[in-house]
């Protein structure tokens, strides 16, 4: 390996960001460039041939100014920086101001997320659809609870299919809150994360954050609203219809789910392709879809995801990618 060397000046907190735990955001940087990192008080410093050091450069800056916007830096956040990279893609940035969770400041992790915060800010109305694990949902619960926060609008409305598990829920045990909880633990525990268990429960008691299913926004005008509507790949097409013409005065809509996770018993019926089909180009509608690339799970669900579309592809008789 070259002995030439790059050193890059760096705060404390991003220093500490980029070494990570037992060094082991610094070890995934040196196996994805072949470079060697050390960190000398006061910076970084690189060693390695020049693509290495230049590639290696870029993910230990984005890495550094995420750590010092205040947010969390995770091994997915550090594996993120060396995709963007590898690709010579801009580090994600995003317009609004995103509430401070439990684990720091949120914001995007990916490009794909950060386009979709755009339009989330642009549009009335924006769906995200694509694999699990690709932050959605909780950028879709953090960019409304911000809203909420903020004052800039009234409620915070979310929304689901009660389909997952294929139960109804009048066959469930107790009252309508213990019948529904189950099916939106995932959006409470994003609320939790994002706005406090205390300040959750007090919003939910004023009646500022609500979480029910679907079939509780027939007859509802929504206004000055910001309404999530999650899991939508299991809305019926009359229940999407239903739940999309829910919008009143200084209301915004987003809708989030996963066309090839359809649990109806008629898939056919999904009423999410059925409105991306029908809805693309409408003005005042965005579509961010993602793709395995953006999943920021651990490491092994985005080989999951696409171990999943190849087999997709070859039953379909497509050429993999």
């Amino acid at each position: 390996m070259s002995a030439a060397q790059d050193y890059l000046p760096l705060t404390d907190t991003a220093a500490r960001a980029v070494a990570g735990p037992n060094s082991r955001h610094a070890a995934l940087i040196e196996d994805a460039f072949r470079v060697l990192i050390e960190t000398p008080g006061g910076g970084v410093s690189v060693r390695g041939d020049m693509k290495g050091r230049t590639g290696a450069r870029r993910a230990i800056e984005s890495v550094a100014k995420r750590a010092d916007a205040g947010s969390e830096v995770t091994e997915a956040d550090v594996r993120v920086a060396i995709g963007s990279a590898r690709s010579g893609e801009a580090s994600p940035e995003h317009g609004a101001p995103l509430p401070v969770g439990r684990r720091g400041a949120v914001a995007p992790k990916t490009t794909a997320q950060a386009r979709y915060l755009e339009m989330l800010g642009a549009h009335a109305m924006t769906f995200g659809v694509g694999p699990a694990g690709t932050g959605k949902t909780f950028l879709a619960v953090a960019y409304g609870a911000g809203l909420l926060l903020r004052g800039e609008v009234d409620r915070l409305v979310i929304t689901r299919p009660a389909v997952e598990a294929g139960e109804r829920l009048g066959f469930l045990p107790g009252d309508m809150n213990e019948k529904v909880d189950p099916y939106m633990a995932p959006i409470w525990e994003a609320l939790s994360d994002i706005v406090g268990a205390d300040a959750l429960r007090r919003r939910r008691e004023k009646g500022e954050i609500e979480v029910a299913p679907i079939a509780f926004m027939r007859g509802r005008t929504l206004n000055h609203a910001f309404v999530i509507v999650d899991e939508a790949q299991n809305a019926s097409r009359l229940q999407m219809k239903m739940v999309l013409t829910r919008l009143g005065e200084g209301a915004r809509m987003v809708v989030t789910g996963d066309p090839t996770q359809v649990d109806l018993v008629n898939p056919r019926d999904s009423g999410l392709a059925h409105a991306l089909g029908i809805l693309d180009g409408v003005e005042g509608v965005a579509i961010a879809r993602f793709a395995a690339e953006d999943v920021v799970r651990h490491p092994l669900v985005e080989r999951i995801v696409k171990a999943y579309d190849a087999d997709a592809a070859r039953r379909a008789g497509q050429p993999i990618e």
